[in-house]
């Protein structure tokens, strides 16, 4: 794939490629971020051009090209990076997945056959139970709920203006409020139920039930909603007219409610998942 030139953000050094020899020593050997930033250099390519071909950020290219991989998020993810930027600049990763490992003390565990960054695409989801009863229990609820509270205020409110004015209640008035049974105050709605309002917009709701994990949001324009981490016990929730698109860094730590259903999904632990909900989705089961 030919990507030209960004008007004004040229290539900053002409300079050849330096190509990495098995039969180079190596202390003479070349960083791997050198030779990824080379490879571009010499395919004509800058940042901003590699970072909208493989959607690696255009700080984590910057990083890896100075040799910097904590930004990465870990070993894992470092190895999925600079595999993609070496096949963008036309490099074999083998070698330098190779580097990378043994620069680290020995070679790694082996990545996952399934690519850390593959293509964007609409995961099916799995029919769930009708939640339109769930949804309308719980509105009925939330309203009886308010409507208890403000009666009950009004006949607090009136209890403490007597008391004011010097009125004592009787010993049978006491007896009588004390037989009265309390009324159980009503659930309060379910996380699921809030998502789904309103009904014209798709609603997506992230939650880190399971540890930390960096996500990634975006609008169907493609403007980051949000970009960054949530440790556990946090939660976002997202808005659009037409899609939401994610990006989990660690898909098995994530609970997601879209439009108001849960999503029951075999995400792995320390997996990285793409995601792209609509106003229909899931289907109604």
């Amino acid at each position: 794939m030919s990507i030209g030139n960004s008007p004004g953000n040229s290539p900053e050094d002409e300079r050849p490629f330096e190509d990495v020899s098995d039969d180079v020593p190596e202390e003479a050997r070349p960083s791997i971020g050198h030779v990824l930033r080379q490879a571009r250099i010499t395919a004509g390519l800058t940042v901003d051009d590699i970072s909208s071909a493989t959607r690696v950020r255009i700080a984590i290219v910057h990083a890896i090209e100075a040799d910097d991989f904590a930004p990465c998020g870990g070993d894992v993810y470092a190895r999925g990076h600079i595999r993609t930027l070496a096949r963008a600049v036309g490099l074999d990763p083998a070698p330098l997945l190779e580097q990378f490992a043994a620069e680290r003390g020995g070679r790694s565990a082996p990545t996952p056959a399934a690519p850390l960054f593959e293509a964007e695409r609409i995961r099916p989801e799995r029919r769930g139970p009708n939640w339109t009863a769930a949804m309308v229990a719980a509105i009925v609820a939330v309203i009886g709920f308010v409507g208890f509270t403000m009666v009950k205020g009004g006949d607090d409110g009136a209890s403490e203006a007597n008391v004011a004015e010097g009125s004592t209640p009787t010993a049978s008035e006491s007896a009588s409020a004390s037989a009265e049974p309390v009324k159980p105050a009503a659930p309060e709605p379910t996380d699921s139920a809030i998502a789904a309002v309103p009904q014209d917009k798709v609603t997506v709701q992230v939650s880190a039930t399971e540890g930390r994990s960096w996500i990634s949001a975006k609008d169907h324009n493609g403007r980051s909603l949000f970009d960054g981490t949530l440790d556990q016990g946090e939660s976002k929730t997202f808005q659009d007219d037409e899609k939401v698109d994610l990006v989990l860094g660690d898909a098995g730590a994530i609970q997601l409610h879209v439009n108001g259903k849960e999503i029951e999904d075999d995400f792995q632990p320390g997996a990285v998942e793409r995601l792209t909900y609509t106003q229909g989705d899931p289907q109604v089961g």
